[in-house]
């Protein structure tokens, strides 16, 4: 399993501040902190600074990579932001990643160039001019007409993650097991890609949220899931999503497991 780390993002109230303040210290911190607990990228999102998301995604981009050898999840629609961001990265670290393209026409048509231009790994998000699919069906359709664009703009299916959206759970009962079911569908009819999803929004608008969150993961991995934009800092959800990989026979004579039973990661 691949993680994601999605604590860099101005949306949060804290990194907002921090961006605005230009606190070194917090983002290295936090990027710091997300690579030892075990993200193998870390996202970084600047969106919320409306005409000037470049310059600060530049400059987080700048203090993630003297911090760690991590590569960046480079989160934002904006072609420029993501041009901009990709000719910064220092691929020392690993081949950076977009997130994210989609089929709304605008952000189809303006990031693909790019993103054909540069060697990146690319989160293909299953939403259209229609917006957010509900059913698994629709969700693949979306995936499978974006893949294979993606594909023949010569970008390997390795590199392309696909996310299907996960919806709250609150809102529509049977939306957890529609995404569920488009994990299965994508992972055994696309061959080679990946699937990603935030796990969060499934719990949203619920108490104990982080409970739902973990067991969701759990059943995620089951279906196919290999990478997900959580915090990696949640002992929790890191130690359930080793135990779901060991589960689905995703763990060679489970190694990991052992690893990190060895390792105090597990809570009796």
């Amino acid at each position: 399993m691949k993680i994601i780390g999605e604590l860099i993002n101005a949306s949060r109230k804290s990194v907002g501040e921090a961006i605005k303040a230009a606190d070194v210290d917090t983002i290295k911190k936090l990027a710091r902190d997300q690579a030892e607990n075990g993200a193998h990228y870390i996202d970084v999102n600047a969106g919320i600074f409306v005409g000037k998301e470049k310059d600060y995604m530049e400059w987080l981009i700048k203090l993630v990579q003297e911090e760690v050898d991590v590569p960046c999840c480079i989160d934002s629609p904006d072609p420029l932001v993501v041009e901009s961001a990709l000719r910064l990265h220092q691929d020392k670290a690993g081949v950076p990643m977009v997130n994210s393209i989609s089929l709304e026409s605008d952000r189809f048509d303006n990031l693909l160039p790019v993103i054909a231009e540069h060697q990146c790994k690319v989160v293909a998000l299953c939403m259209s001019e229609e917006g957010m699919p509900e059913t698994a069906e629709d969700r693949f359709a979306i995936a499978e007409k974006l893949v294979n664009v993606l594909i023949q703009k010569g970008i390997k299916a390795d590199d392309i993650y696909v996310d299907p959206l996960v919806q709250p759970i609150s809102t529509n009962k049977m939306y957890g097991v529609e995404f569920l079911n488009s994990i299965e569908m994508i992972m055994t009819r696309l061959e080679g890609v990946h699937t990603v999803c935030g796990m969060s929004n499934i719990s949203y608008g619920l108490p104990k949220r982080a409970i739902l969150n973990r067991s969701f993961v759990v059943m995620a991995v089951l279906k196919g899931l290999d990478t997900a934009i959580i915090n990696p800092m949640d002992a929790n959800m890191m130690a359930n999503i080793i135990v779901a990989e060991t589960l689905a026979g995703k763990d060679e004579f489970c190694m990991n497991f052992l690893e990190a039973y060895r390792a105090d990661k597990f809570e009796l």
